[in-house]
């Protein structure tokens, strides 16, 4: 196994630059790793190997004559499935596209391509994007490298599998839940969801493009072994793309340096009363204490007046509604909800199923509602640089064998247990609402041996100082670890 594999792609980059490595040894280690090591773990379900080698070789001959693509020139990334590739299967895990090619990239793919990457694969997600886990009906189940039993998350669950494992230096995917979140707290890698629109997310495929357009609170983001990468991703992925005009022009933030006793952090281990283990609770409390420690100022608190529960069923109702135009499409999503009465008193349940009927008013009341908790959240976040909590109640859970496509058995925490949905979103989706950007980090090891993160969240369109944050944060605690055997 080269030591390639497990390199940033910051320092991947770097390497080719100076010609220390070339781009077709950085290409051939990752296409390696991958053969020894995605049988099993399923993570990359269409590799790109042929044209990748080519444009490997290519950049190893412009790099010869003193010509660079960009800050990623030569460097392979991979994209969850559901992100157009032009002449490479795009598939979102759904029968229906399964031989879909299409012919224009998604704005991440082009602009990822413009700074001289190389587009290695697509990973696996479940159908359409839908669940906390990463079960294939196309590709089968992707599994986590540092358990096999256990789930990488979802839904940019193989994306997140790929990056630990080494099969691939960065990944982006999606988040409307968690699905950027989840995988990088149960992997034990680096995740970034961006402010809202800060990111185009144009690029649907043709049969999904009304579904993507309706999700107001879905982003794009990377998923990566460092901030630096992180960061890097962030600044060729932002801006407007004259396709999703929703996204605006990017407004310079000036960073100032300063002592990491000047920062102000904010922390929690509880929303809406939702428990988390005793390990997921000591590891966010073991990093407020840390920081504390070192001059810091720290405060255990939460937004005030922020009911998380009902900020959980606004999401849901927004969801529900817009999922519900798509109706003839994601027939079986809804109905699954609507037949299945016990799910009702969760709320986000109770807030699909209401979305479901809503009318255009009570929709506009309803992002009224959420207009309201943006502003609760700002208000709070006005006052920190970071508040910081746990990413999911516990670390990754074995696989569960699901019903229909969306109920699940019930999920453990320590010696009691939560329901599907609300053990695997309540800590996520709440930012979706909001729209804040957030940064997962790995911060400890869960006795099991597997990765716990922390969620960083900070204001909206304050992206970049919530990441140089995160790079502090980096500096105190624990840096990425690899998986054993890989």
């Amino acid at each position: 196994m080269s030591d390639l594999v497990f390199r940033s792609a910051s320092q991947l980059a770097k390497a080719i630059r100076e010609r220390s490595v070339s781009a077709t040894e950085v290409l051939e280690a990752h296409l390696g790793q991958i053969a020894r090591h995605n049988p099993a773990l399923k993570a990359i379900v269409t590799l790109n190997q042929e044209q990748a080698r080519q444009q490997a070789h290519q950049a190893d001959v412009a790099v010869a004559q003193g010509e660079l693509w960009g800050p990623l020139h030569g460097v392979p990334f991979t994209v969850k499935d559901l992100f157009d590739t032009a002449g490479v299967r795009t598939t979102w895990s759904y029968k229906p596209l399964a031989n879909y090619i299409p012919l224009q990239n998604a704005t991440t793919v082009d602009r990822l391509l413009g700074a001289g990457a190389i587009l290695l694969g697509k990973t696996n997600m479940p159908e359409l994007a839908r669940g906390p886990q990463c079960d294939s009906p196309l590709f089968g189940r992707a599994n986590n490298p540092w358990n096999l039993a256990c789930t990488p998350g979802g839904s940019t669950g193989g994306g997140a599998a790929a990056v630990a494992a080494g099969l691939s230096p960065l990944d982006v995917g999606s988040d409307l839940g968690g699905s950027i979140r989840l995988p990088a707290h149960f992997c034990g890698v680096f995740g970034f969801k961006p402010t809202e629109y800060r990111v185009s997310t144009a690029g649907a495929s043709r049969e999904l493009k009304i579904a993507g357009r309706l999700q107001t609170m879905r982003v794009a983001g990377p998923l990566a072994r460092s901030i630096e990468d992180l960061q890097l991703c962030l600044s060729l992925l932002e801006g407007p793309d004259g396709r999703q005009w929703s996204v605006p022009p990017v407004v310079l933030e000036p960073l100032r340096e300063r002592p990491l006793q000047e920062y102000r952090f904010a922390w929690t281990d509880n929303l809406g009363d939702v428990p988390v283990t005793a390990e997921t609770q000591a590891a966010v409390k073991k990093l407020a204490i840390t920081l504390e420690q070192m001059g810091c100022h720290v405060e255990r608190c939460t937004p005030p007046g922020f009911n998380f529960m009902e900020a959980l069923e606004t999401y849901g109702e927004i969801c529900g509604a817009e999922i519900g135009v798509t109706l003839p499409l994601l027939k079986r999503f809804l109905l699954s909800l609507v037949l299945k009465a016990r799910s009702a008193h969760e709320p986000l349940f109770r807030g699909l199923i209401k979305g479901a009927a809503l009318s255009m008013q009570r929709y506009v009341e309803a992002l009224a509602r959420r207009d309201d908790f943006i502003t609760r959240m700002e208000q709070f976040l006005s006052n920190w640089d970071g508040w910081l909590c746990p990413v999911a109640p516990g670390p990754a859970f074995t696989h569960r064998q699901m019903k229909n496509p969306l109920l699940g058995a019930p999920l453990e925490v320590d010696d009691q247990e939560l329901p599907y949905w609300v053990w695997s979103i309540t800590y996520t989706a709440v930012f979706n609402l909001t729209g804040s950007p957030v940064v997962v980090l790995p911060i400890a090891c869960s006795h099991s041996g597997l990765p716990l993160g922390v969620q960083v969240v900070g204001r909206r369109w304050q992206d970049r100082r919530l990441l140089h944050t995160a790079q502090k944060l980096v500096e105190v605690g624990r840096l990425m670890k690899q998986p054993p055997g890989y």
